[in-house]
């Protein structure tokens, strides 16, 4: 074994222990559409005196984050998106009504006199046992408030910071008067951490009035505070300092709320009070609920997937390369740990199609496994008296730029979901984005150590049928007797080409593009019912009930999927209940509410996504290879996606945001087809200068087939599963990416490369010139040397 072997053994043991180590004591955290749950979007709007940008919609976070809090949701989770924007997602909410109600509440921020502590502390209820109930409110002592009835603004009864129930007097003044509220420190005098108040004009004259009043009392009465109240809760209420006389009150500006105050409890004093004084108006732009069923049969579905594609790609690779198969077979096992660790260790939500595209990436895995061993198969081919440690070693020298390249425009496809996504989608660039990676890591570091620690076996060298490289494959035998002359005319490709493209957009301009509830607005809402119903019943019923416009379609196993224009959480309600009527308990299993502004940003950002991701391809292939090849390959990039619409605008399947992913898929598969077969053409090109392009063409569409064959196969496998088992949620990615491997196999030799000969017929630039070697003259025996085995000093007797 050599010294590179051990290194790469020695690491891949290493990663590999701490791979499992992670995945058996830390937990994967899960989207909400894995989990169940409820996921919304807010969008901040102006008013006349406020601009909703990063600082005001921090502040309506805060406030919102104290009111969600309130309902008793096990574990929210708030945070900003962009400047105007609020993501609220709710693990476990399947009605969201109430938390709906709450959020849409502009902020209230009162200031109350004090008049002494409640005469009898009422009963607390438990969290969660009134929801309709005012968070942190109170009936009278002794007397009962009906649920969700508003407390008596001249007897309010609440707790103070530390628990004790204080009578409030009436609001003297609200949010609007406050001018700024911020924090600082105050080292002079021990003070510390303080809020300093100031209010505007009038305010600022009732603010004084109300501090003189409460400075009338003794010192430690608590009548002498002032109680400021937000959304019925009592965030602070501070004592009138002693210095402060009968009558004198405090001015604005010179207002310092001090205590025992840390530098984030200040701070978060200071929000509250100014972002109750500055309320922004939010907007729910976006809203989808997701039943635990269907996250649960989510990911049941995907792990059968997982487990059945990559035991049929893992049978497949062995078949076709033996032990050498067997062991690529050992390393995608260690791939699938090193990347589940990876996404637990990095704390990456994995949702919906995160969990697809981790499932996807199982069978993209074997790529570059592939790719090497072709190649060393062509170099046992060539010198059949070499060793097969050589001929391996060579294999992974020769396909390493092939392997960088492809794995490069996979990587700019999942940078381009995760930037230019929405929402679960962005899961789905991570996991593709992690998957390359560790993909990469187990073919060039784990799949490699276990290959050449075979190869140095006598046994595996001397029996050329076990290793698997030592012989050439069927395919490439078979190719190598028949020799097809396939380049001879290759307009004639282009020519059908054209015809499948005329075919795919015949069927977008007559059956139209199905766009999603994601790109249109409005409201889509999937139920599970205990009884059958038809969907001619369903309509009928909801007609009935008002909703004429509803559009009804069956899903999943005898489920109702209702999709309508706008349709607000009261509107579900009764659309549920009358449903109901017909197929008894009825339950809801999804929930998709897109705003109108939303959905025309969503359908606009996906238009973008993919002018962007034609650019960028272009960009990378026109600095890595000629600028025809960078031309035809994004040519035929175009050709695949125009197909796969048509394809889905044929069958009348909806092209929504996973659709889009499995679009972005589709071309970093595209352009990884295309960057093989260019990368070989590029490379017999530069060693045969004089030969005509097209024969070098035929030569490296024939040489590279047997990869594009074996890999397609293995994400086949991987898909199939995925379309069978994976139900309605996962069933049109699945088909959106069986179709774009199909047509991005025969786009990357019969649109790419016959494109590329037409452009090259009419281009001045020279063939490439072939790799630069040490030395001066590069005389045939320095050939010779360069390609010594790596195991041969050179000394000869």
């Amino acid at each position: 074994m050599t010294r590179a072997t051990a290194v790469r053994a020695v690491l891949a043991v290493a990663v590999l222990l701490v791979s499992v180590y992670i995945s058996l004591t830390m937990s994967p955290r899960l989207g909400l559409d894995l989990q169940g749950g409820t996921r919304i979007v807010l969008q901040a709007r102006d008013t006349a005196t406020v601009e909703a940008d990063r600082e005001t919609t921090d502040r309506t976070l805060e406030v919102l984050r104290q009111r969600i809090d309130s309902l008793g949701v096990s574990e929210p989770t708030l945070t900003r998106s962009g400047e105007d924007r609020i993501i609220v997602e709710l693990p476990d909410v399947q009605d969201p009504r109430q938390a709906a109600e709450v959020i849409g509440r502009t902020a209230q921020l009162t200031f109350h006199p004090v008049q002494g502590a409640a005469a009898e502390e009422p009963e607390k209820k438990p969290s969660g046992s009134d929801p309709t109930a005012e968070p942190g409110s109170t009936a009278e002592p002794g007397s009962t408030a009906e649920p969700g009835s508003t407390p008596d603004p001249d007897r309010l009864t609440l707790p103070d910071e530390q628990g004790r129930v204080l009578d409030l007097g009436p609001s003297r003044l609200s949010g609007a008067g406050v001018e700024d509220a911020t924090a600082g420190f105050e080292a002079q005098g021990g003070a510390g951490w303080s809020v300093s108040l100031e209010f505007r004009k009038d305010a600022g004259q009732e603010w004084k009035k109300l501090t003189g009043e409460a400075a009338c009392h003794p010192a430690g009465d608590d009548r002498r505070r002032v109680a400021i109240v937000l959304d019925q809760k009592v965030i602070s209420s501070p004592q009138v300092d002693p210095s402060v006389g009968c009558g004198a009150g405090l001015p604005s500006g010179a207002t310092q709320i001090t205590g025992s105050f840390s530098a984030d409890e200040a701070r978060d004093l200071a929000l509250l009070i100014k972002g109750g004084a500055l309320p922004v108006p939010v907007e729910i732009v976006e809203q989808r609920t997701v039943g635990p069923t269907l996250g649960a049969a989510a990911i049941d579905a995907s792990a059968q997937a997982a487990l059945i594609g990559a035991a049929a790609t893992a049978l497949f690779i062995t078949i076709v390369y033996r032990l050498f198969g067997a062991l690529a077979a050992v390393a995608l096992g260690a791939y699938g740990v090193i990347s589940y660790a990876a996404l637990v260790a990095l704390g990456v939500t994995l949702t919906l199609p995160g969990l697809a595209g981790f499932v996807l990436a199982i069978g993209m895995a074997v790529d570059a496994n592939v790719l090497v061993f072709e190649r060393a198969r062509e170099e046992c081919a060539d010198r059949p008296k070499r060793s097969l440690r050589s001929a391996l070693t060579t294999g992974f020298q020769k396909a390493w730029s092939a392997v960088a390249d492809s794995n490069a425009t996979t990587l700019i496809a999942a940078g381009l979901l995760f930037f230019l996504g929405s929402g679960p989608v962005k899961g789905f660039g991570v996991t593709l984005a992690i998957g390359v990676i560790a993909s990469m890591f187990s073919a060039l570091v784990i799949a490699r150590a276990l290959t050449e620690i075979a190869a140095n076996s006598r046994f595996v060298s001397d029996y050329r049928n076990v290793n698997g490289i030592a012989r050439p494959g069927a395919v490439r035998t078979w190719l190598t007797r028949k020799d097809p002359q396939i380049f001879r005319k290759p307009v004639r490709w282009l020519v059908v080409s054209a015809a499948l493209v005329a075919v795919a957009v015949a069927g977008i301009v007559v059956r139209g593009v199905d766009l999603g509830v994601e790109f249109t607005g409005g409201r889509l809402v999937e139920y599970s019912t205990s009884r059958p119903v038809d969907v001619e019943t369903a309509r009928d019923t909801l007609a009935a009930a008002g909703f004429g416009d509803a559009e009804v379609t069956t899903a999943g196993d005898g489920d109702l999927s209702v999709r309508t224009g706008k349709l607000d959480n009261d509107g579900e309600h009764a659309l549920r209940a009358a449903l109901a009527e017909e197929g008894g308990e009825t339950t809801k299993v999804r929930d998709e509410l897109i705003g109108p502004s939303l959905g025309d940003e969503l359908r606009r950002n996906a238009l973008i996504a993919l002018g962007v991701a034609v650019a960028v391809q272009l960009a990378y292939l026109a600095v890595r290879f000629r600028w025809t090849f960078a031309v035809s390959s994004v040519a035929a990039m175009v050709h695949d996606v125009i197909l796969v619409v048509g394809a889905f605008a044929w069958l009348g399947r909806p092209v929504d945001g996973i659709f889009l992913a499995a679009l972005l898929t589709v071309i970093g598969y595209s352009v990884n087809d295309s960057v093989v077969v260019f990368d070989r053409v590029r490379e017999l090109w530069g060693a045969n200068r004089r030969t005509p392009l097209d024969t070098i063409a035929r030569r490296a569409v024939l040489q590279t087939v047997p990869r594009t064959v074996n890999t397609g196969m293995g994400a086949l496998f991987i898909l199939a599963a995925l379309a069978v088992l994976g139900g309605d949620s996962l069933a049109d990615f699945a088909l959106a990416l069986l179709i774009g491997i199909v047509v991005g196999t025969w786009s990357s030799v019969f649109t790419a490369v016959p494109g590329a000969l037409l452009l090259e017929r009419n281009a001045k630039t020279p063939p490439p010139v072939p790799g630069k070697r040490k030395g001066k003259g590069a005389t045939r025996g320095r050939a010779g040397a360069s390609r010594r085995d790596p195991l041969d000093n050179g000394a000869r007797v």
